[in-house]
């Protein structure tokens, strides 16, 4: 009966260490505030499977919503944000929210500062990864607008200035 015991546990510690083995691709952005801006923060990514989790923190915002994008290049240079392009879009589908069938790749909907500022936001999201196929934003931009998005005009929301940016680059592998 011990043996029996032993050799089931031995099983059930061995399919567990397997499953540890597993680990998720993941990238990070840093951002940073525009020209006459405050907002700063990060963004991490985890991809499990075909889902992208999306984790957000970010400071020195107005109070209220404001359009939180992927967008096409991973440039930051300009002062206004201009040279990250737009909106990251490789299906080339209309512009809507997070949770529309069809939308931009990029459109990860609103964050909501609180009064403070601060904007903690998660989301899930599908059509994007943290590999090398088409649908890869490593190496591409996330933005943070001025204002709300209203997640239909096109093609960007009517979601005002840029006011942070940050380029999203690999990190370690996160544990699955």
């Amino acid at each position: 009966m011990n043996k029996r015991l032993a050799i089931l546990a031995g099983c059930v510690w061995l399919a567990a260490c397997s499953h540890m083995s597993l680990r998720s691709p993941a990238a990070t952005a840093t951002l940073a505030p525009t020209k006459g801006n405050q907002a700063a923060g990060t963004v991490n990514f985890v991809q499990r499977g075909s889902t992208v989790y999306v984790d957000a923190r970010i400071t020195g915002l107005s109070p209220g919503p404001h359009g939180f994008h992927v967008h096409e290049k991973g440039d930051c240079r300009a002062p206004d944000g201009s040279s990250a392009g737009g909106h990251f879009n490789p299906a080339g589908t209309p512009h809507a929210g997070p949770d529309s069938a069809q939308r931009h790749a990029g459109d990860l909907g609103n964050l909501v500062a609180d009064a403070n500022g601060v904007a903690v936001y998660r989301v899930q999201v599908s059509g994007i990864s943290l590999g090398t196929a088409a649908d890869s934003i490593i190496g591409r931009a996330v933005i943070v607008h001025a204002t709300a998005d209203d997640l239909r005009t096109q093609p960007s929301g009517n979601s005002g200035a840029r006011v942070a940016c940050g380029l999203i680059s690999k990190s370690a592998d996160q544990w699955f």
